[in-house]
């Protein structure tokens, strides 16, 4: 009996082919999948940011310097599109064990300097409009005439007055000064002069106006600033 035979036959063949086109598909749905995952990865490399720290001490030159003509640039030349840029004063600052007030390495005019400045960093969150502020503070103190920064800063910037002035007269600032004095403390190593600027938790030391070069080195994301092309040759 031929027939029966050729039966068999077509029916192993079409099971053949359906196991085949099954596996295909699965392969295909496999490679699908790894290429979202893929892409996910892509996109969060796009994404990634390099942490610079700047911790430094109000009414220090060698801070206010650079702050006001290095750190500035980073808002003109795009990189701090791919900077978490976290501004941190009190750096040599102490809180005194006894009574717990906070002991400024310039005196009192520097802790009043550092909780206005605390108060500042706290109260608004856009980093353009924490550097401007900071950025103006600097400004005053090398000038001399940091008393005038109520005119000058908070009517400059057209930012809220009451918020950040009761901030202020209520010691606010002095009480985030105690946590950014702890959050110093726990540097390794610890700051031995300021500015101390910090790239991924490394400390860049005495070359901290290159600091720009230690960024797009660090920098592992895919848009890369047209800064970093020349700052890597």
């Amino acid at each position: 009996m031929v027939f029966p035979k050729l039966v068999i036959t077509i029916a192993l063949i079409l099971v053949l082919f359906l196991f085949i086109c099954e596996s295909q598909g699965a392969s295909y749905a496999s490679a699908s999948h790894n290429a979202g995952h893929g892409a996910d990865i892509n996109t969060s490399l796009a994404h990634q940011k390099v942490n610079l720290s700047v911790y430094y001490d109000s009414l220090c030159k060698t801070c206010a310097k650079f702050i006001i003509e290095d750190l500035r640039d980073i808002f003109g030349n795009n990189l701090i599109s791919i900077v978490n840029l976290q501004l941190v004063p009190w750096a040599n600052a102490y809180v005194n064990n006894t009574n717990k007030s906070i002991s400024c390495q310039n005196g009192p005019d520097e802790c009043e300097l550092n909780s206005l400045e605390s108060c500042a960093l706290n109260l608004w969150s856009k980093v353009d409009i924490q550097y401007q502020f900071v950025n103006c503070f600097e400004f005053l103190a090398i000038k001399g005439t940091i008393k005038e920064w109520k005119e000058e800063c908070l009517n400059q910037l057209g930012l809220p007055k009451e918020p950040f002035l009761n901030c202020f007269n209520m010691g606010n600032g002095t009480e985030l000064g105690k946590t950014y004095i702890n959050q110093i403390a726990q540097l390794d190593p610890p700051p031995s002069f300021v500015p101390w600027v910090v790239v991924n938790n490394q400390p860049v030391e005495k070359d901290y106006a290159n600091f720009a070069h230690y960024v797009c080195k660090a920098y592992r994301g895919v848009v890369v600033p047209g800064v970093c092309n020349t700052l890597l040759k």
